[in-house]
């Protein structure tokens, strides 16, 4: 095959899922809003099945579904008929889905959701076929044709069944409220779960690990302080502990380009007053967004007496993917 003709070829798979999709919206009416209302109000979980590419959206949908405030499992079809159906209930909800909608497999499970009891919501590919017959609410995912030049190899209508999924999953998901909080709560490994759940005392350096030094010891010591907690930077507190200023690293070569001769400096004379500080509470995106509105790689976490806790450096926040 030329290049021309492959290119050709993705062209048409593309156009055709495209247009599948187009015709799809215009599918999207009561059924779609009754099923939806179904899954809201119903007490229990979203039961999804299906059978080869439609068991894999199936799986899909389901991890689109529980990540957005909507629990559900997969129940494989044959894994159901052999002791797995003992995990669905009465108030859950079936939504099973089948490109032909008369394969053995769906026949034979269809019967035992239906003792148990749930309701059922269909994807089909055939609004005629034994599953759309049998369905409490029956959403119409057929396509006009494949991409598959032999019609076959199922490609448009997994692609619809995946996008009315995704239309299920996003409605409920407005439905609930479901916020950014909610989302992170679900994904605290994830950057966006960083961002909005992770606090500054997670992160932090603390106790012999933060460099402190009192304002009347001598620059050189204060040089010490930096030099053993490698993190360019030390703060300076008074004799009660309270925090007075910061020296960085820039501090020093910006005194050095001044002054030469540091011998008689105290760490007062080279302190930056008043630096920039925040509450251990406080979420590490907040530290971040500080750090980069000052310009300032650095930043002293203090308590409520404005005492030191602990110190952030700005490569440690990068580091966790928060910018």
């Amino acid at each position: 095959m030329k290049n021309g003709e492959t290119i050709a070829t993705g062209r048409r798979v593309i156009r055709i899922e495209m247009e599948a999709l187009s015709a799809l919206i215009e599918r999207i009416g009561p059924a779609f809003a009754e099923a939806v209302d179904c899954i809201y109000e119903s007490s229990g979980r979203l039961v999804v099945t299906g059978v080869g590419k439609s068991g894999l959206i199936a799986r899909k949908i389901v991890a689109t579904m529980n990540s957005t405030g909507t629990p559900a499992l997969f129940l494989h079809p044959v894994d159901a008929l052999h002791g797995d159906v003992g995990m669905v209930r009465p108030e859950d909800v079936a939504l099973i889905l089948s490109k032909s909608g008369n394969t053995e497999e769906i026949k034979n499970v269809v019967p035992v959701f239906q003792r148990i009891g749930v309701r059922i919501i269909a994807i089909a590919g055939k609004t005629d076929s034994f599953l759309a017959r049998v369905s409490d609410i029956v959403l119409d995912g057929s396509v006009a044709e494949e991409a598959c030049p032999l019609d076959l190899a199922p490609t448009a209508s997994t692609t619809v069944a995946l996008a009315l999924g995704d239309a299920l999953a996003i409605a409920l998901l407005e439905k609930r409220g479901f916020t950014a909080e909610h989302f992170a709560l679900y994904h605290p490994a994830g950057s966006l779960g960083k961002r909005l759940l992770l606090q500054v005392n997670r992160i932090m350096s603390t106790g012999q690990n933060v460099p402190v030094v009192n304002r009347k010891v001598a620059l050189t010591e204060a040089i010490i302080e930096m030099t053993s907690k490698r993190l360019g930077a030390t703060c300076v507190v008074d004799d009660d502990g309270t925090l007075l200023g910061i020296i960085t690293d820039g501090d020093l070569r910006r005194l050095l380009e001044r002054q030469p001769d540091i011998s008689s400096l105290l760490a007062a004379d080279a302190m930056t007053a008043n630096p920039k500080t925040i509450y251990p509470n406080a979420l590490a995106s907040q530290a971040l967004e500080l750090m980069e509105q000052f310009k300032i790689t650095q930043l002293i976490i203090i308590d409520g007496h404005r005492k030191p806790v602990g110190i952030v450096h700005l490569h440690d926040l990068i580091q966790l993917g928060l910018r």
